[in-house]
């Protein structure tokens, strides 16, 4: 049982991780945290979700549409709303970003009501793997799997193509950026895009074992906040392994301690750490 539940609870980790990466690559290279990321989540559940029911698109072959949906929709939200406040105070993006997560919301519930829906057959529903006693959920699997591939391909994007090295050089320093002829503008643009489309590839892959309603991504975008402040803001490796260490400790502390107090051991643990470790884990 114990076994079961730790597979269980770092499967579900890495799709922590996933958004979280998203969440850790504007704050580096931004320096701001945005508050819908976890709705952008809940905008890529519903694309999948109208796919299958309207197409009977399995939401695996929807995914890539999925991103691309939530990378046009935050490639959208920085030229039109970061843009204008990203040399304004660090609270004022903060808040727009706040506003926006409302927004998106309340108008997800105006038009599609706040009743939860499910994709309820697709490749992978309902199909397990049995290893003796462990039995792992395919769709929990696949969700993992894809996470992990996603989050290589954003590190490979970064490290090994000219638009990820002026990335990292706009991270390092805007200034210097800009006298070295890097369009700052595009490149910022860009990051959001792609801190976009992980959640839309997150969002894709849950929805195909996890209900999706209006507020479904207002926990992942918690749950983001606290593994990017566990990682170290920036970090995308932290933020894999924090993402993990948050998913083995809900799992964890669910079974030891009851469900009711599973949130509340991975935010305990947030606590000490920051109180020890204010940058993070892996934070420098």
């Amino acid at each position: 049982m114990l076994l079961q539940i730790i597979l269980s609870g770092i499967l579900v980790g890495f799709v922590y991780s996933l958004v979280a990466v998203g969440l850790t690559l504007i704050w580096g290279v931004m320096d701001i945290i945005n508050f819908a990321h976890g709705d952008f989540l809940m905008v890529s559940m519903y694309t999948v979700f109208w796919l299958y029911t309207l197409l009977r698109l399995d939401p695996l072959a929807s995914l890539p549409i999925a991103a691309l949906v939530t990378f046009v929709l935050s490639f959208l939200t920085y030229k039109l709303i970061i843009k204008r406040v990203i040399n304004a105070p660090g609270l004022t993006a903060l808040l727009a970003t706040f506003g926006l997560s409302l927004f998106i919301r309340n108008f997800a519930q105006y038009l599609w009501t706040p009743n939860y829906r499910f994709i309820t057959t697709s490749l992978v529903t309902d199909k397990k793997l049995e290893m003796g006693s462990v039995i792992i959920g395919i769709p929990q699997l696949v969700a993992a799997l894809g996470s992990i591939m996603m989050t290589f391909l954003v590190v490979w994007f970064i490290k090994n193509t000219k638009t990820g090295r002026a990335i990292q050089a706009a991270a390092q320093s805007r200034d210097t950026a800009k006298l070295m002829g890097i369009n700052t503008e595009k490149i910022y643009a860009v990051t959001f895009g792609i801190s976009g489309a992980c959640v839309g590839v997150a969002g894709a892959l849950l929805a195909t074992f996890f209900p999706i309603y209006p507020e479904s991504g207002a926990l992942y975008s918690l749950l983001a906040f606290v593994i990017v402040a566990l990682g170290g803001f920036g970090n995308i490796a932290g933020a894999l392994y924090g993402g993990v260490l948050i998913g083995l400790s809900e799992a964890l502390g669910g079974f030891f301690l009851g469900t009711q107090f599973k949130y509340a051991i991975v935010f305990l643990i947030y606590l000490l750490v920051l109180q020890f470790r204010p940058k993070g884990l892996f934070g420098w």
